[in-house]
């Protein structure tokens, strides 16, 4: 008999199609401007998936969770998951200090592995706990449904996760170490870009379905580079009948510098032409936009170093329905060197199946890595 820890945080992620870059604390704030669930329907997608996976499997398996929110309301009836053990009750508003009594009660039960949909700030209050409770080696498999996931306990996306619990389950894969991550997000949301390094996790230890952790690449030593590159989007990309979509993150930022364009480090930006029509914008208001202009359309995306995501962290606004709005052939990757050595291959997890599955179809992508030089880079749908 396997037992496994189940904990669900229902907010985490709330925030991402509204431009909140992070749900800390934002969670009531942003279910007022209509967020809808994220944690939820990807830990059903998790369960239903690696149901999928066990349908003929031998080894037994007992589930330990919560009532409610943080653990059975996700539990979809229709498939057969085998034991679940309720050890705690769920219901209503939640916060960290629910996370850390679920999994103090969980540990208390006994498990031999944890299974947790939330972000990086869950990650931290449950390797807090296990720590205080001196289990800090007890392997943990994140489910991603928060804003921004840097920790490399998370999986690529809900699938991948239950890959990895299927491969752990079988003997197929070792426990590593990785790290705990996390974003400062009152300064996130002011623009500073402060990542801590907490603490350690383990988790079964795979290259294709685990993310791995955020890996900064400083980019003061390539300033010739970056001016290539703006050169080049200037000359090729700014005219008058194409809309720009800039994403976020400091490489986009120094670009847009160069051409005279003031872009938000941290959110999704728009121009047309010579002009910013859009700063910071959230979801409703990208599509707004786009679906005001009759010309053409051009996302400048720059992946997240060390994981290689390109959609799916950081940049939730850019949902499966703006980029299908915007054509995944309108998108172009922006790599500096530097940040390539680190990156070889662009992640894509849109939450949509059948659009992950256009990417894929698609195999590669073009990446733009200084004036007029472009390389190709394989797509990764996990």
């Amino acid at each position: 008999m396997i037992r496994l820890g189940l904990v669900v945080n229902p907010d985490a992620g709330l925030g991402g199609k509204l431009g909140l870059k992070g749900s800390d604390g934002k969670a009531n704030l942003a279910r007022s401007m209509g967020a809808d669930d994220r944690s939820g329907p990807r830990i059903m997608t998790f369960l239903n998936y690696f149901s999928s996976l066990h349908k003929s499997d031998s080894v037994d398996i007992s589930w330990i969770t919560s009532e409610g929110r943080m653990g059975t309301e996700w539990i979809p009836r229709e498939i057969n998951l085998g034991d679940i053990k309720i050890i705690h009750e769920s219901h209503g508003e939640t916060n960290s200090n629910d996370t850390k009594e679920v999994i103090k009660k969980i540990i208390d039960y006994g498990v031999d592995l944890i299974v947790y949909a939330g972000g990086d700030g869950t990650t931290r209050d449950i390797v807090a706990e296990l720590a205080k409770l001196d289990k800090p080696k007890l392997p943990l498999i994140g489910v991603p449904t928060g804003v921004k996931m840097y920790s490399g306990s998370f999986a690529a996306s809900p699938k991948a996760a239950a890959e990895v619990l299927s491969a752990w389950i079988r003997g197929d894969l070792l426990v590593a170490s990785t790290e705990v991550l996390d974003l400062d997000e009152e300064k996130y949301r002011n623009g500073e870009w402060i990542v801590r390094h907490y603490a350690e996790a383990h988790t079964p230890s795979s290259p294709r379905w685990m993310q791995g952790s955020k890996q900064r690449v400083e980019v003061s030593s390539e300033e010739e580079i970056i001016e290539g590159l703006a050169e080049h989007i200037q000359e090729t990309l700014v005219k008058e009948d194409t809309m720009i979509i800039w994403g976020s993150g400091g490489t986009l930022q120094s670009i847009g510098e160069y051409i005279g364009f003031n872009l938000t480090t941290l959110g999704i930006d728009v121009s047309l032409g010579s002009n910013i029509v859009g700063s910071d914008l959230d979801e409703k208001q990208i599509l707004k936009l786009l679906n005001s202009h009759s010309g053409q359309f051009i996302a400048l995306l720059s992946p997240m170093g060390g994981q290689g995501f390109l959609i799916g962290r950081g940049n939730l606004q850019l949902s499966h329905t703006v980029i299908r709005k915007i054509g995944i052939d309108n998108i172009l990757g922006v790599v500096t060197p530097a940040k390539l050595l680190t990156v070889r291959k662009l992640r894509i997890e849109t939450g949509d199946e059948e659009l992950d599955s256009e990417f894929s179809f698609k195999k590669y992508m073009k990446v733009l890595q200084g004036y007029r030089t472009t390389r190709i880079l394989p797509i990764s749908v996990d």
